[in-house]
């Protein structure tokens, strides 16, 4: 649980670096710049999962297994297959995109950022090798390199994608070049945290740590290991990467068809950059904070599924999708009526920028519940080793998404809100139908009051009462700031408060959460001294009756 917490800290703090990144990159860039960024920064991202999603899983899978089994030979094969995988995949890519960078900018509809997709080749190979150590890093369970690395990169897009971004403004460069100039920063922070990951290999040797007590060596050749890496790999790629395709639809159809629209080349950039400059990080943060935590339960399934313990299971699934619910339910009501105030703090003096994306983060603050309970039905799908029914259900989805998506943007009336749209529709579709996969592939029967209307009830006071206390406040102060925090912390203390009281959050789920057996304790220990209280006064007033 140390490393699986390491690793969820360092994810939040790059999700956070991440949305810091995009603050200065938006004042120095705008939103016409942030269009070519993104643009070439999805198309890497999709590349990036096909190469990277399942393939760091799977090696460390395999490396554990074989440490297990003290297989100093095998943990060696692996490693050298895994790498050797990893390098072609990384090549390819890079070169794909570097040859073809003309192609790929014409064919998003977007001619314009083929520069950025040229700076960005080079982190595709350099992420794939990293990629490479930190799987076989993780299958020691040491997950510190993994950590640390992503926190290097982060840090070095940051600092690098400013510093090039203001030489080539003061060089005069056009935007999309300068686009390019930022983009590179990406790169260097791939090459650096590569760096890293590779000095921390070659010092730790993990491998070290089973050579003294081996006692057999596997027969597998390199040909098999590659064969059984690939096998495992394929569903979790194949799951990454149709979820990655809806990023690629949306960039794609909202260029393509605004084009057919009649709407200038430039004016796209800015509307596109808006959106997933402003809009799309604030929604991806709020996934990346409560998935973790609702995922703690999840593996227990396995072991009651393989036991054939059903009331184990119904009490599992119940938990873990009542906990998400519990904990993703305000948060998306929260974006949907509070998009302004927190797009205002976040990216100041930038108004225009700011109107365009207060709408589409209003609409994804939908999504905010639905992306929750993907990820979470999704492993309890594959708890169950139903590893392919998430990639059907995340390509039905796709499908909804591009068909509503295309069909709402060309609506004069919707615009560019049909794509938060369609992704509200892709991950409601998603999800009814992983509940009905888990409906018709486990016994458990889950309660819905007390996994959706209970904490739907909670969120509707609390978040409501908090916006009428904000409308409130900032009619009279006029200050974002002086109306936004007290709100917040309205809504998070009466949400709790309300979620007690109702029996939807008990002291077994906030011993779940980080720290949460010494809030836990707290919690009791106050409650005995009530106890302890009102017992002695009751026995104080029978004595006083008495006399």
């Amino acid at each position: 649980m140390s490393g699986v917490l390491l690793l969820s800290f360092s994810t939040v703090i790059v999700k956070i670096i991440g949305l810091a990144f995009k603050i200065p990159m938006l004042s120095l860039l705008g939103a016409e710049g942030m269009g070519y960024f993104n643009s070439a920064y999805e198309i890497y991202a999709l590349l990036c999962v096909v190469s990277t999603a399942g393939l760091p899983v799977a090696l460390s899978m395999m490396v554990s297994t074989a440490r297990a089994n003290d297989d100093v030979g095998r943990v060696k094969r692996v490693y050298r297959s895994a790498k050797l995988v990893f390098l072609v995949l990384g090549l390819g890519g890079s070169i794909l995109m570097l040859a073809f960078a003309r192609e790929l900018a014409h064919f998003i509809g977007n001619d314009d950022a083929y520069l950025c997709i040229i700076a960005i080749a080079p982190a595709l190979l350099l992420v794939c090798l990293s990629s490479a150590i930190r799987g076989y890093c993780q299958g020691f369970e040491y997950m510190t390199p993994t950590a640390v690395s992503q926190l290097i990169e982060a840090v070095c897009k940051l600092i690098f994608g400013i510093l090039f971004s203001i030489f080539a403004i003061n060089k005069g460069y056009p935007v999309f070049a300068v686009s390019a100039f930022a983009v590179f920063g990406i790169s260097v922070g791939s090459f650096a945290s590569l760096i890293y990951l590779a000095v921390v290999k070659s010092l730790k040797r993990p491998e070290r740590s089973i050579t003294a007590k081996c006692h057999r060596s596997s027969n597998s050749t390199g040909r098999g290991v590659t064969r059984e890496l690939i096998a495992i790999a394929l569903p979790i790629t194949l799951g990454s990467a149709v979820l990655g395709l809806t990023r690629i639809i949306d960039m794609t159809l909202i260029m393509r068809r605004f084009a057919q629209m009649g709407v200038p080349i430039a004016e796209s950039n800015k509307i596109y950059g808006a959106y997933t400059t402003l809009a799309v990080p604030v929604f991806s943060l709020i996934p990346a904070l409560i998935t973790p935590v609702s995922m703690a339960l999840v593996p227990q399934l396995a072991a009651f599924a393989h036991r054939r313990d059903s009331e184990g299971e119904r009490t599992v699934i119940e938990n873990s999708l009542r906990l998400t619910v519990l904990l993703s339910m305000p948060a998306s009501f929260g974006v949907t009526l509070f998009s302004r105030p927190i797009l205002e703090l976040l990216f100041a003096r930038q108004s225009e920028a700011i109107a365009i994306s207060v709408p589409l983060l209003s609409a994804l603050g939908a999504s905010v519940l639905f992306s929750c309970l993907i990820t979470t039905t999704n492993a309890i799908l594959q708890s169950y080793r139903h590893v392919c029914l998430p990639i059907i259900s995340m390509a039905l989805g796709v499908i909804v998404k591009l068909v509503s998506t295309y069909i709402l943007l060309g609506i004069e009336e919707i615009g560019v809100l049909g794509a938060p749209i369609g992704s509200l529709l892709c991950n409601i579709s998603v999800v009814a139908i992983n509940l009905c996969f888990m409906h018709s592939k486990t016994s458990a029967s889950l309660r819905a009051a007390a996994v959706f209307f209970k904490p739907l009830a909670a969120s509707c006071v609390s978040v409501g009462g908090a916006f009428a206390l904000y409308l409130y406040v900032y009619g009279y102060t006029g200050s974002v700031l002086t109306a936004f925090v007290p709100s917040i912390a309205l809504a998070l203390m009466a949400y709790v408060v309300i979620s007690f009281l109702i029996g939807s959050l008990t002291l077994n789920d906030v011993m779940l959460l980080p720290f949460g057996e010494k809030i836990a304790s707290v919690i009791h220990k106050n409650k005995n001294k009530r106890s302890a209280v009102l017992h002695k006064t009751d026995s104080e007033g029978d004595k006083n009756d008495c006399c």
